[in-house]
């Protein structure tokens, strides 16, 4: 004889299928049995049936297996003095989605995320993923083993997962997800390798280098457009060892190649933007320096989301918050910020101007590529305590309208500085004040091509002739 509600029990994972995210009395009404009966059946699949929010807002889902694993993934967070803790542990949803409990985690929700359900997977993910040059490194080492495409733009989120639980060691932020991608990183501590010394540095990038360059060996996600790699070295005074090091390509002579010597200029303007911006206000901006040798030009850039050898902290990028908590896809980076602030209520005090400093400062040196994904934040993730964003310090920002086409060639630009209305007119001279020490210290910095050197003091006279009339 069957069991009671047999039914019931054999329509269940296909209603959870059909209707993820169901509410007891919906779910009960659709099986044709009361709300009792079905809470006693959801208790005997509770391997299998997922459940997240209070009261009224209970909600239940089916597990979806990950390659044949339906276990959770834990997922592991390192504070700034390089200590492990568990955070919490991601489960997928049948037929797509996921549940994790950010804002138990002390991080940014807002109220359609509070219970930890995700429509696609939790946003900081994403913003861990391999991405940009070194994330195209990164899947084309471990495509084969990961079995997928070594394009990482056109892995689904099953494939993210994948791979952040197996090699995410060593991703933006502080979190680590799964327990082979902790153990990678235990073992980095177990081998205390010293960072890389002063001495003989030069070299040490060249051979980086031209590793990355020919068989795109990486082993971090960060993203960005420029050849680079991530090194750990010995410097007095840094806050951290770890570094990105953005690289040009390699001639016998810089002046051999229009290409290269656009790229070696645009690589030594982004440190000068970075020096103008701190002098001029006091806006925080990533430690950098550059360095050259055999033929190459390297920005070096300590990575701020690392404390110490071993420490990390929590970073979050405009693009993550903005598509997962706003929708706005705007690269207005003033207008989402204030939405941050007035929608979500998570902004410091001051975070709306020096995000409109920063957007001006870009604007005036003639950056083309202020997308989303080149501003975040940081914060302090406390359970029970309502986030408080910050900007991060500035990092990208370049005159990458003076970057060569994607054929190589160097093609002429005009310089039309953007304008502002009434109302923005004093954040615009601040900015403006930036960005005349920028083209000015571009115009005499003797790492730079002579070529790209008059065009910084063209653009320099001419900012300096708009501003008279602002």
């Amino acid at each position: 004889m069957r069991p009671q509600n047999q039914v019931a029990r054999d329509r269940l994972e296909a209603e959870l299928r059909k209707s993820p995210r169901s509410s007891a009395a919906g779910l009960a009404e659709r099986l044709s049995i009361s709300v009792p009966t079905l809470l006693r059946i959801l208790r005997e699949q509770e391997d299998r049936v997922l459940r997240a929010g209070a009261a009224s807002r209970t909600r239940y889902a089916l597990r979806r297996p990950l390659r044949g694993s339906s276990r959770p993934i834990p997922l592991f967070r390192v504070d700034s003095h390089g200590r492990g803790h568990e955070a919490g542990v991601l489960d997928l949803v049948e037929p797509e989605g996921s549940l994790l409990d950010l804002a138990g985690l002390g991080w940014p929700v807002d109220a359609e995320h509070r219970d930890g359900w995700w429509a696609g997977l939790p946003y900081p993910l994403y913003d861990m993923r391999p991405q940009g040059f070194l994330g195209r490194s990164f899947a084309r080492r471990h495509a084969a083993d990961l079995e997928v495409s070594p394009d990482p733009e056109k892995w689904h989120d099953d494939q993210i997962v994948l791979a952040l639980s197996r090699y995410g060691a060593d991703c933006a932020g502080n979190l680590i997800l799964g327990e082979a991608a902790y153990t990678r990183w235990m073992d980095t501590l177990a081998k205390a390798e010293a960072p890389h010394p002063e001495r003989g540095l030069e070299a040490r990038y060249l051979e980086l280098a031209q590793q990355v360059a020919s068989q795109g060996v990486a082993e971090s996600s960060a993203a960005g457009k420029f050849p680079k790699f991530t090194a750990s070295r010995e410097r007095p005074g840094a806050a951290t060892p770890h570094v990105i090091v953005k690289f040009s390509g390699s001639d016998d002579s810089l002046n051999d190649s229009a290409t290269v010597r656009r790229w070696s200029d645009l690589l030594v303007c982004e440190h000068l933007a970075l020096a103008s911006l701190a002098r001029a206000t006091a806006l925080p901006v990533a430690a950098s320096r550059i360095l050259q040798a055999g033929g190459r030009t390297f920005l070096e850039v300590e990575r701020f989301d690392r404390h110490g050898l071993h420490g990390r902290s929590e970073l979050i990028s405009l693009a993550s918050l903005d598509a997962a908590l706003l929708g706005s896809t705007q690269n207005d980076w003033p207008r989402v910020a204030a939405r941050i602030a007035n929608d979500l209520k998570l902004a410091a005090l001051g975070m709306e101007q020096a995000i409109r400093l920063i957007w001006w400062y870009g604007k005036l040196i003639a950056n083309s590529d202020m997308h989303p994904g080149n501003l975040s934040f940081t914060f302090a993730a406390a359970p029970g305590v309502v986030p408080v964003l910050n900007p991060a310090p500035v990092y990208d920002m370049l005159p990458m309208n003076y970057a060569p086409l994607a054929g190589g060639e160097v093609a002429p630009r005009e310089f039309n500085p953007a304008l502002p209305l009434p109302s923005e007119r004093s954040d615009w001279h601040t900015a403006c004040a930036a960005a005349l020490d920028f083209w000015h210290s571009a115009a005499i910095e003797p790492r730079i091509s002579e070529p790209f050197r008059a065009l910084a003091r063209a653009n320099h006279d001419r900012l300096a002739e708009v501003r008279e009339r602002m």
